[in-house]
């Protein structure tokens, strides 16, 4: 350490002296910093339990005064830039960081901020990242100055333009302060566009002494989390001038501001919804005109079939089928402003679709058939598309594969954990989108529940890390057998109005707005739907909702209860006992008279109405319906 530098480890001193006196206990330090519920931190109930855990915590921390040369350190630092290409800047900088020897573990996700201060400026991004080094405290100030000069950064006006800013937020435990150095950063708290980020690195439950300590230097009860709450908190993001981005292309997606639809093109022989159809280039280029004039954001190309049991072709024989019809749709006006995406879990594929104009890389086995996945998608620079799938198209819904005893708790740890090796790798958190895999891996019930779960996935990936669980999020239950398994309808073809309404009930549990996989077709009755409403619908930008499955798989309790307050009381009895009566004594229509008639789309009720009849008697079956307070 530099003598002109005042290190002190965090500690609560009050505290410390009120447990060696007995005035304060180890349980109210733990729900002073860590007993939030409102963030989902988990708290130690048992004073025993808590007292233990307590005097541990606390010894950690008075030593670490002697550990100031320990072999390694958890830093956060903040990234800033508004000068040139400003993400470009962003990859530098922490490539030279890992060069340098700052080990990054986490990203935040990334924004678009307003200038603060000199606000006549153009708009920065911002994000954060934390990482482990073994740098000491003016050792690591002075790399990152080497970094931020050799990226072009030179002396200017106080808060003016810069190609990039990098400031040390924490710095372990520790306190610091000298004519150079201040951590924790000495304006951190006033700066949405810097708590934004460092929030992201956390997640609900706390994870070491460090964060602990991080939290306390806010001063406040809740920690980090109340500092942000103090400047508006979530509600925040997409407005007073702070934008949470996805970076595709050349520009920044602000994915939340409506559903993007997904059109899919299959250039396989083999595929169960629409196998062999588009093998052509005439025929594919044909397809994806149709399918961006009926509302497409992303058109993804896939060249493997994954279907079950599906055989699995070489990357050289993927590439033959890709590559022609990759080349051949970049030139056709209707593709101007729309993604690309590519579906490979090949490394080798991945690298030349990108090459040959791929924005986005779509992996259905979230890394695990390719060791060289992660890597190569690192050095792309593309967003991921990461899935949950246990084994391969081969051998996915075998036995052991579909076993699940809570499978929206399990989906998000198995998925979390693609996503932190993928992170770890080097695929920052603001270029990923996560996909539960419904269809891949699950039994019928498991994908109806993981319809119903997003948000309690989402809430899980977040006790671990909420820059994961901010991530874009893509579902797809097109034409899927589980919708066939429900409706009785064995040919894919005829899945398209179910299809329809399960992705209305995906858009409507899930209060962020989702990536949606869509293949772009009509409906399967006779009265054929055109493909621009069904997308319409979809889109969530209609004024019909596909039907009642919607609001049975999302709120099913919710919308009984509607129902029930103006029912005849004399017919009133528990929820369950409702719609088993509506469902035995009357069937589907008087499910449907009961539910009413308002959450039915009348172009797309009949299988729709199948598909909640038959989702209502699994509840009733299962009793997960309860009883009404």
């Amino acid at each position: 350490m530099a003598d002109d530098v005042s290190v002190t480890p965090f500690s609560f001193e009050g505290y410390v002296k009120g447990v060696r006196k007995g005035t304060v206990s180890s349980m109210q330090i733990f729900k002073q910093v860590l007993c939030s519920a409102k963030y989902g931190f988990k708290c130690v109930a048992d004073f025993g339990i808590s007292r233990a855990m307590g005097f541990s915590f606390l010894h950690s921390l008075v030593d670490s005064s002697v550990e100031v040369h320990s072999p390694e350190h958890e830093v956060v630092i903040a990234l800033g830039s508004n000068v040139g290409n400003r993400l470009q800047n962003f990859n530098e900088a922490l490539r030279l960081m890992k060069k340098s020897g700052i080990y990054i573990t986490r990203h935040g996700c990334l924004y678009e901020t307003e200038p603060a201060y000199v606000t006549d400026q153009p708009l920065f991004l911002n994000s954060a990242v934390r990482g482990i080094t073994k740098l000491a405290p003016h050792d690591l100030l002075k790399v990152l100055k080497q970094i931020e000069k050799e990226l072009g950064r030179t002396d200017g006006i106080r808060y003016g333009p810069r190609p990039i800013d990098l400031d040390i937020l924490f710095y372990g435990n520790f306190k610091i302060n000298s004519e150079v150095l201040s951590v924790p950063h000495e304006r951190i708290w006033e700066r949405p566009f810097v708590l934004a980020p460092v929030v992201d690195l956390l997640g609900s439950s706390a994870e070491n002494d460090d964060i602990m300590s991080w939290h306390s230097f806010t001063k406040q009860a809740d920690g980090i989390f109340g500092a942000w709450d103090n400047l508006g908190g979530e509600s925040s993001i997409g407005r007073e001038g702070l934008r949470r981005v996805l970076p595709i292309g050349n520009r920044l997606l602000d994915w939340s501001k409506k559903t993007h639809v997904m059109g899919i093109l299959n250039l396989t022989p083999d595929s169960f919804s629409d196998g062999g159809k588009f093998q052509s280039v005439d025929a594919a280029v044909s397809r994806v005109k149709s399918l961006i004039s009926e509302g497409a954001d992303i058109i993804d190309l896939g060249a493997q079939s994954t279907r079950p049991l599906a055989p699995r072709i070489t990357p050289e024989e993927e590439l033959h089928r890709l590559i022609p019809v990759l080349e051949a749709i970049q030139p056709i006006p209707e593709l101007d402003g729309k993604v690309l995406s590519v579906d490979t879990f090949y490394s080798e594929v991945a690298a030349t679709a990108v090459s040959k104009g791929a924005h986005v890389i779509n992996d259905v086995s979230g890394g695990q058939l390719d060791p060289n996945m992660f890597k190569v998608v690192a050095d792309l620079e593309v967003p991921y598309v990461v899935m949950h799938m246990r084994g391969d198209p081969s051998t996915m819904q075998s036995g052991e594969n579909v076993l699940y005893e809570n499978v929206c708790k399990q989906v998000s740890s198995e998925l979390y954990a693609r996503v932190s090796d993928a992170e770890q790798s080097g695929i920052p958190a603001w270029r990923i989108i996560m996909d539960p895999g419904i269809g891949f891996s699950k039994k019928s019930d498991h994908n109806l529940e993981i319809l119903m779960g997003l948000p309690t996935i989402r809430r899980e990936i977040a006790s671990k890390s909420f820059a994961a669980s901010h991530a874009p999020m893509l579902i797809g239950p097109s034409r899927k057998r589980f919708l066939g398994d429900i409706c009785s309808r064995p040919i894919a073809e005829e899945r398209d109005t179910a299809t329809v309404a399960a992705v209305t009930a995906g858009i409507l549990v899930e209060r962020k707005l989702i990536v949606l996989q869509f293949l772009g077709y009509g409906a399967d009755d006779k009265e054929h739907v055109p493909s621009q409403r069904t997308l319409m619908l979809v889109q969530g930008t209609g004024g019909i909702v596909a039907g009642v499955v919607a609001s049975c798989i999302t709120t099913p309790l919710d919308t009984i209860k509607t129902r029930l307050q103006v029912m005849d009381p004399e017919k009133r009895g528990t929820a369950r006992q409702v719609v088993k009566r509506l469902i035995v004594e009357d069937g589907w229509k008087g499910l449907y008279r009961g539910l009413g008639p308002r959450f039915v789309s009348m172009s797309a009720w009949g299988t729709s109405m199948i598909l909640a009849y038959e989702y209502l008697k699994r509840l009733c079956a299962k009793d997960e319906i309860k009883v009404l307070s």
